[in-house]
C-alpha cells in the first residue's frame, strides 16, 4: 500500500506531479534525521540495473535531506512504471504507459502464509480453510488485540488460529462433539493447533447447533466479529439437532439420561444452507456489537449470461464487500462483509423473517437440499454421457473445485 506523491505517462509528467503533491505531505519525511530507500518496481517489461539507477537518479528534484539506507530504513519509496503490454500474465493488458510514484505505508505479510500452511498443521480436518484465506477472512472482519471472534461451525479451528495470530480472542462452537472435545487424541485436536503455533487459547470450545443456540435470553451484544465458512453440501452438508424421526415428527424428543451422558453423540438431520444462512443471519444480528462484521462464504452458480447475483439481506446489516472466489466453470463462492448497522429488536426480527421467505422463494430454489451438490459434480455436457458406451465407467462425476 503506498501513499502515491505523483503520476503520469513520461518522467516530465511525474515530475509535474510529484512538485504539486503538497508539501505538507511530503517534507516529514525527507528530513535529515530520517534514513530513506528508493526501489524500482515494473509491470509488464524488465529494466537492467543501470536503467532502475538513472531513474532513481532522476528524482533530483525531490528535497531528500536524510541518509540513505538499503537495509532498515525509516521510509521506503517506489517508483512503479508499467509498460505497454498485450499479455500480462493473464490479467487485463495494459493499454498505456503509466508511471507512479510514493511512500510505502503499509505491507502484507507473507511469511505468515508458509508458517501457517495447513501441510504442517497438527490438526486437520476434511474442509479446513486455507490458510491464505483464513487470514483474509480475519483481516476483513478487523481482527485485532480486545476483540472477541466467534466462528459458529468452527471445525479444527482453522479461521479462529488466523484470527488469534493477529491479537483477538476467539471462541467456536460445533454440532459435532467429537470435533471440539475430542479430536484425535490429546495432543491432536483444536487446541493442539493453537499451542503448534504459541497462540493463546480459545476463550471456549462449545457443542451447539446453529439451528438451537443455547444463549440466555437476556444475552446479547458481545462478539465484535462472526467469520465462518457455513456447510453449504459439496464436501459437507449441514446438520441440526434432532435426527431424522424427530425432525419428521415420528418420535417424540427425548432426555438422555445422566448415566449415558458422557460418551453420548446426539443424533443428527440435514440442515439446508438456506436454513443455515437465515439462523446465521439472526446469530448475528442479535450477538454482534454495534459495527461488528459478519464475515462468511456463501455460494453461487456462475451465469454466463452475467445475470446479477442476489445475496441474503437483514435490516440489521449493510453489506460492505464481496469477494468472489472461483472454484470451476459453473461453481464460485463469494466472500460476503457485513457491518451491523441496527440494533437487534423482535421488530426487526420480524422484518427479517419477511425477507428470508422472500428471498428463499424467489433466489434460492437451486439451493434446496442436494441441488449444490448435484449443481457441482454434474459433467460439463451430460449429452456426451452414454451410459450403454464402454468409455463411460465410472457413473461419478469428477469434482472441480478447490478449497471448497
Amino acid at each position: 500500500m503506498y501513499e502515491l506523491w505523483g503520476e503520469g505517462t513520461c518522467y516530465e509528467e511525474l515530475k509535474d506531479s510529484i512538485e504539486s503533491f503538497p508539501d505538507s505531505r511530503k517534507l516529514p519525511f525527507l528530513a535529515s534525521d530520517s534514513t530513506f530507500r528508493i526501489s524500482v518496481e515494473t509491470f509488464g517489461k524488465a529494466l537492467t540495473f543501470d536503467e532502475q539507477w538513472e531513474r532513481i537518479n532522476s528524482l533530483t528534484y525531490i528535497p531528500f535531506e536524510g541518509k540513505v539506507n538499503l537495509k532498515n530504513p525509516d521510509h521506503n519509496f517506489f517508483i512503479m512504471e508499467m509498460d505497454e503490454s498485450e499479455e500480462n500474465n493473464g490479467l487485463q493488458p495494459i493499454l498505456q504507459r503509466r508511471i507512479f510514484f510514493g511512500r510505502e505505508v503499509g505491507f502484507a505479510d507473507r511469511k505468515l502464509l508458509p508458517a501457517f500452511q495447513l501441510k504442517s498443521r497438527t490438526y486437520l480436518g476434511p474442509t479446513a480453510m486455507d490458510a491464505e484465506m483464513d487470514f483474509l477472512m480475519a483481516n476483513q472482519a478487523k481482527a485485532t488485540s480486545g476483540k472477541l471472534v466467534y466462528d459458529p461451525f468452527v471445525g479444527t479451528g482453522s479461521i479462529l488460529v488466523s484470527a488469534a495470530r493477529f491479537g483477538a480472542m476467539t471462541m467456536g462452537a460445533d454440532i459435532d462433539i467429537r470435533v471440539v472435545r475430542d479430536g484425535r487424541g490429546p495432543d491432536c485436536n483444536v487446541w493442539s493447533n493453537f499451542k503448534q503455533y504459541g497462540l493463546p487459547m480459545p476463550v471456549a470450545l462449545l457443542r451447539m447447533d446453529n439451528n438451537l443456540p443455547p444463549w440466555r435470553s437476556g444475552l446479547n451484544e458481545i462478539f465484535d466479529a462472526i467469520i465462518c465458512d457455513p456447510p453449504y453440501g459439496v464436501r459437507a452438508g449441514g446438520r441440526k439437532s434432532g435426527g431424522r424421526k424427530i425432525l419428521r415428527g415420528t418420535v417424540d424428543p427425548y432426555t438422555v439420561p445422566e448415566d449415558k451422558r458422557t460418551d453420548h453423540i446426539p443424533s443428527t438431520g440435514a440442515y439446508s444452507l438456506v436454513e443455515c444462512v437465515h439462523d446465521l443471519l439472526h446469530l448475528a444480528a442479535r450477538m454482534l456489537v454495534m459495527k461488528g462484521r459478519l464475515v462468511f462464504f456463501f455460494p453461487v452458480l456462475r451465469d454466463e449470461n452475467g445475470s446479477e447475483v442476489k445475496f441474503p439481506e437483514h435490516p440489521c446489516f449493510k453489506l460492505v464487500a464481496v469477494s468472489e472466489q472461483i472454484l470451476s466453470s459453473r461453481y464460485s463462492r463469494v466472500l460476503l462483509n457485513m457491518v451491523k448497522v441496527e440494533p437487534y429488536s423482535e421488530e426487526v426480527e420480524e422484518a427479517a423473517r419477511l425477507m428470508h421467505l422472500e428471498f428463499r422463494e424467489n433466489h434460492l430454489k437451486w439451493l434446496e437440499e442436494g441441488k449444490i451438490h448435484s449443481s457441482v459434480f454434474k459433467p460439463s455436457d451430460p449429452s456426451q454421457i452414454h451410459a450403454d458406451t464402454k468409455s463411460f465407467k465410472d457413473p461419478k462425476p469428477k469434482y472441480r473445485g478447490k478449497y471448497v
